[in-house]
């Protein structure tokens, strides 16, 4: 038997396929909250009617809105939202949005708590890998003001107190946690999502599928987080073709957003990913690889490296998959395969060219020296790229 443990996080309650403007107005109202700031996906508020529902459904509670977060959050634009949080006196911030709407909010709520307005004053708070590799997470005070998330893709970082911002002087994408950056509550609501464009919902589906691979995939897991590991693959193996068969399938939808989140529970409990969650954190934040894009590349490809030291672990996943006997990495390409999600690279817009800066920065993020597979250094990284290089020139 080998010990472990199980972190928790600080959110209260999470709302099962309750339409969003109704659990927003029921959350604001149980936790008092006078002054409630929106942070929005611009598309969702200027080309549907769901922001102004929950606007609608605020009422006088409703102290501001903010739309127009880039992708991988850059901080410019985070200081920005938090500069009109602070103005709104909110006292209660509201995120609804994708992954990079939902990592704001949260580091919004830090930047509100420390009185951030400069670029440079994130620094100190960022997550960082030191020169003899070990993760290094500053401690600091949390916020005052919670966050509600309300997901429209399936990456899951509503669930995790880690969230992401990207440093646009370094292009590099960088963690800030703190337990309470963990939202109060988490609204789940299927019929939001159908307004999400068809890539986007599927590709961030294997990000949530890739959670699961790489904690099925890990040394370091345990029973309870394996199961969970386990039940959000199974989930979203079915769920995701049923939404790309039917976009009009809430039940299936939501089935996702379960799977989503239980593919979280391994990592929040304290799981770490591995190699293909690290190479995306670059491809994202310095690259500009859609954040769901970065997983269909790298997953399959990183299972095939990883399988000398973890096959054995990784006879689950194909079993997950239905096909017990094959090879979970051939599985993992065929399923992105059938989603017609992007398999290479070229196909991202990432060349040779880049590779070696990619791996360079990979050796930066956290969760490279954790792969079950030891990376030692940036060359480690290059036959990973290479495995998946595509026609890039």
């Amino acid at each position: 038997m080998t010990p472990s443990s199980v972190l928790l996080t600080a959110t209260e309650k999470v709302y099962l396929g309750e339409r969003a403007s109704t659990a927003i107005a029921t959350e604001a109202e149980r936790l008092g909250a006078r002054r409630v700031f929106l942070l929005v996906s611009r598309t969702l508020r200027r080309e549907t009617d769901e922001i102004s529902a929950i606007r609608t459904a605020l009422g006088p509670r409703l102290a501001g809105c903010w739309d127009g977060m880039p992708p991988h959050a850059p901080r410019s634009a985070v200081l920005a939202a938090a500069e009109a949080a602070r103005q709104a006196e909110a006292d209660l911030i509201v995120t609804v949005g994708g992954g990079s709407v939902t990592d704001a909010g949260k580091i919004v709520s830090i930047c509100l708590k420390h009185g951030l307005r400069e670029h440079d004053d994130l620094e100190p708070y960022r997550v960082y890998v030191n020169d003899a590799g070990e993760v290094i997470k500053p401690e600091f005070e949390g916020p005052d003001v919670r966050v509600i998330n309300c997901p429209t893709t399936l990456s899951g970082g509503e669930f995790n107190p880690l969230s992401g911002a990207t440093d646009e002087k370094t292009q590099h994408k960088q963690g800030y946690e703190h337990r309470l950056m963990a939202p109060i509550a988490i609204v789940l609501d299927p019929a939001l999502t159908v307004h999400t464009p068809e890539w986007l919902w599927l590709s961030t589906g294997v990000r949530a599928l890739d959670h699961a691979l790489e904690a099925l995939g890990s040394h370091q897991s345990n029973d309870f987080c394996d199961g969970m590991a386990d039940s959000a693959l199974r989930l979203l193996v079915e769920g995701l073709p049923a939404v790309k068969a039917d976009p009009s399938d809430l039940d299936a939808r939501l089935k996702c957003q379960v799977g989503a989140w239980q593919s979280m529970i391994p990592i929040i409990a304290g799981v770490p990913m591995g190699l293909s969650h690290a190479i995306g954190h670059v491809l994202g934040g310095t690259c500009d690889v859609p954040h769901g894009y970065c997983s269909c590349v790298m997953a399959p490809s990183v299972l095939a490296f990883n399988a000398p030291v973890n096959g054995d672990r990784q006879q689950r996943i194909s079993a997950c998959f239905g096909e017990p006997g094959r090879p979970a990495s051939e599985l993992a390409d065929a399923f992105i395969h059938g989603l017609g999600m992007p398999r290479s690279l070229a196909e991202v817009g990432v060349g040779r060219d880049q590779f070696e800066r990619v791996a360079e920065y990979t050796m930066h993020d956290f969760w490279a020296r954790t792969n079950p597979r030891p990376i030692g250094q940036a060359g480690d990284v290059l036959p990973v790229l290479e495995l998946v290089a595509g026609d890039a020139p």
